[in-house]
């Protein structure tokens, strides 16, 4: 008889999964919670049924103007059929976002007009990835590497919570709106 862990029988359902020290992988991006620029908890379950287009954003990055130009543009066309876009803010490449928070929801809601959710800045690669990105990662990995590469990495994601598709930081929005409408189908 072994000693020292679990014992399985044919006649058992096995060990509980506390027993074993592992935690069950998330799903779905519904499992998550994250918090709004203001600092208010967001389940992600809220946006259930819906297709995301998830983005780390930056206020300072050569890919800004164009990149908030054309989210806007795709949120306008598709918010009312069931299209959100989610932004996090990230101070990880070259030190673009480094505003505080209140600072960072004047620049993006006055100076780019972004009508979609925001939320807290985050890291989203390191030690101290947010649980969601890890999971975005994992879902859809990047080329050559897992790491988000830059600013305004884009990972879509279908209405049952699944990641569909990662984009590059210079794949402008509008490249992806055929994508969002097959999704919204």
């Amino acid at each position: 008889m072994r000693t020292g862990g679990p014992s399985l029988s044919l006649g058992s359902p096995g060990p509980a999964v506390s027993d074993m020290n592992i935690a069950e992988s998330p799903k779905s991006i519904y499992e998550f919670t994250v918090k709004d620029i203001r600092g208010n908890d967001v389940p992600l379950s809220n946006y259930k049924g819906k297709v995301l287009l998830i983005v780390n954003v930056a206020s300072k990055c050569g890919l800004t103007n164009s990149n908030y130009e054309q989210l806007n543009i795709l949120y306008d066309k598709y918010k009312d059929q069931g299209f959100e876009i989610l932004a996090f803010p990230c101070n990880q490449f070259a030190s673009q976002e480094p505003g505080t928070n209140e600072q960072i929801e004047e620049a993006v809601c006055s100076r780019y007009k972004a009508e979609f959710p925001l939320f807290e800045k985050i890291e989203v690669n390191g030690k101290n990835t947010a649980p969601l990105y890890k999971f975005l990662k994992s879902e859809r990995r990047g080329l050559l590497v897992d790491a988000i590469k830059w600013n305004f990495t884009k990972f879509l994601v279908n209405k049952k919570g699944k990641v569909i598709q990662r984009y590059a930081p210079r794949t402008p929005p509008l490249e992806i709106e055929r994508d969002v409408q097959n999704l919204l189908a």
